[in-house]
């Protein structure tokens, strides 16, 4: 988690200087006011009523047809900031469909769907609905959306909707022109774009409400419009509401790569950031692949995740923060071996610090603060310390009350870790209360971390090592030399067996094959699961990373 960031419009001169030249792939042409038709020009209207080009097209109120320059040559669409972009925003409907020759989307500026509005007479004026009525973007199965620079991002405002459902054979990438162009040679390349921005009108404990959540009766007390992270200017997106059951749509096989740029140095943008979405939108097999800050992060809302796999996170690959209540199911994160914080980062009320003691409690009694359900995730988590922090496990903070389950913690393996922050759990302030009063719950985890706790001690002074032991929860104990590396596989002649081997797939072991500290695993799956981890062989899911994903097919988590 990061400061709200100055990014997009400081690199705008970036993105201005890309748009007039040939990046060695896709050409960008600059804009011209040429509005007959070619496939080279960089015109963005036509005359008339129609277009039957390949590119996404609207008509404008003066009923000229914007749209995209489709380059035949290339296969690519490039579009103009007169046809979209900060403060150029989407008002219709557009399909970006699939190509042929697996040609990309190119945006020169920000794709921003939908209207951003930052007053309730702004968005009943608009018509626009806790629910919809905004603009939609569809995007097919295959597309490629690539973006010119770090100053541009993907949008999508409240009362908009995204339709991204790709497949596992055909899924959706949104990523950098320098990507699309074969420019990059480290897989572990950040700032290459801005990221992506979902925001709806669910429930964040930064704005006023009556009632409870669980008792059904929440009701917004006055305006709700929080600023989104990352975006400044023209691209101010806010997100907050009362509707937890808010769609923004669906996403499905789809991948952000290479996301974030420092404006100001600790301040960008995640790979996806969800602002306050709801649980009526669908998050299904979505990929995180090497970005600067959080891989997805969820302000408030209840949107659930199934199926997320982040790789070379820089930052935090799950963060969770105001008031979120959704549920996270199979998760997948490995660390880089020079990249990496805390495999989950999550607090349960915003501006926390601020928050007097009755305050704090009143949020807790109405169920405001953080209360996130994750089943199945595997952290493989790295020993160094990067740009941000050492890789580190869950990190659990200001009265977020999570509940976790059939999860594992993995790390050390790669080399010696560099200090004490490697810890697999932390817990701090009101959430070691709930963790005394059953609030928080951890059972049928496994931890295997030289560090295996950080934070405080419990009220009654229980530490967090013996509460989650009497929890039902197994750390290992023993470890090799410093400096020596960790294999936690059944290929590996270690006390230690809890993974499959390498490469991937990084399947877990069946339970009863586990061995922790040479002995075997007692813990049985919570939920009728079957297994511990992200992924298993023996399950009726199987391999849910395989054919979509980016990068897993070639890492080697053992020696990177």
């Amino acid at each position: 988690m990061k400061l709200a960031s100055n990014k997009l419009l400081l690199a705008a001169a970036i993105s201005a200087v890309l748009a007039g030249c040939d990046s060695g792939g896709i050409t960008i042409a600059p804009e011209t006011n040429d509005n007959s038709t070619n496939n080279g020009g960089g015109q963005v209207e036509v005359p008339g009523d129609s277009y039957d080009g390949p590119c996404a097209s609207y008509e404008k109120e003066d009923g000229t047809i914007a749209h995209g320059d489709y380059n035949e040559a290339q296969g690519n669409c490039v579009y103009q900031r007169s046809f979209v972009d900060a403060g150029n925003p989407l008002m219709q409907d557009i399909t970006l469909a699939t190509l042929a020759g697996n040609g990309a989307h190119v945006f020169t500026g920000s794709l921003v769907v939908g209207k951003n509005y930052s007053s309730q007479a702004e968005l009943d004026a608009a018509g626009i609905a806790k629910g919809g009525d905004g603009a939609v973007l569809t995007i097919e199965p295959g597309v490629t959306v690539a973006f010119n620079s770090a100053a541009e991002s993907l949008v999508i405002n409240r009362g908009s909707q995204i339709f991204a459902e790709g497949t596992s054979a055909a899924p959706i990438i949104v990523t950098s022109l320098s990507d699309v162009n074969g420019e990059i040679t480290n897989p572990e390349a950040v700032g290459e774009w801005g990221g992506m921005v979902v925001n709806g009108f669910g429930v964040t404990n930064k704005c006023e409400y009556t009632g409870s959540v669980d008792a059904g009766d929440i009701a917004q007390v006055g305006e709700c419009h929080v600023d989104v992270e990352g975006l400044i200017g023209d691209a101010i997106s806010n997100y907050g509401g009362d509707n937890n059951e808010d769609n923004s749509g669906v996403l499905r096989y789809f991948i952000v790569k290479h996301t974030g740029f420092d404006v100001v140095p600790g301040n960008e943008l995640n790979g996806i950031t969800f602002g306050a979405v709801g649980s009526g939108t669908v998050l299904e097999n979505i990929q995180a692949y090497s970005t600067q800050d959080d891989g997805v992060e969820f302000f408030g809302g209840s949107a659930d995740l199934t199926n997320y796999v982040a790789l070379y996170v820089n930052d935090d690959s799950i963060d969770l923060d105001e008031g979120y209540r959704g549920t996270i199911t199979n998760s997948l994160v490995i660390q880089g071996g020079r990249e990496g914080a805390n495999c989950i980062e999550s607090d349960g009320i915003g501006s926390y610090s601020s928050k007097s003691a009755d305050v704090i409690a009143d949020f807790i009694a109405r169920g405001l603060n953080s209360r996130p359900v994750i089943d199945g995730l595997t952290c493989i988590i790295s020993p160094v310390a990067g740009t941000d922090d050492e890789g580190a496990g869950w990190r659990f903070r200001e009265a977020i009350y999570p509940t976790i389950t059939n999860s594992m913690v993995v790390a050390s393996f790669i080399g010696a870790e560099n200090g004490s922050d490697n810890y697999c759990v932390r817990l701090e302030n009101d959430t070691l209360q709930g963790a005394q009063d059953g609030d928080v719950v951890m059972k049928s985890n496994i931890f295997a971390c030289e560090t295996k706790t950080k934070g405080g001690v419990l009220p009654n002074n229980q530490t967090v090592e013996a509460w989650a032991a009497a929890n039902g929860n197994v750390f290992a104990e023993a470890f090799p030399t410093a400096g020596a590396a960790y294999n936690p596989t059944a290929a590996a002649d270690t006390g230690l067996q809890i993974l499959g081997g390498s490469p991937l797939p990084i399947f877990s072991l069946d339970t009863a094959s586990m061995l922790v500290d040479g002995a075997a695993v007692t813990l049985a799956p919570e939920n009728d699961r079957g297994f511990i981890g992200a992924l298993s062989e023996s399950s009726d899911a199987g391999d849910w990373t395989s054919g979509w994903t980016v990068g897993l097919d070639t890492i080697d988590w053992l020696t990177q």
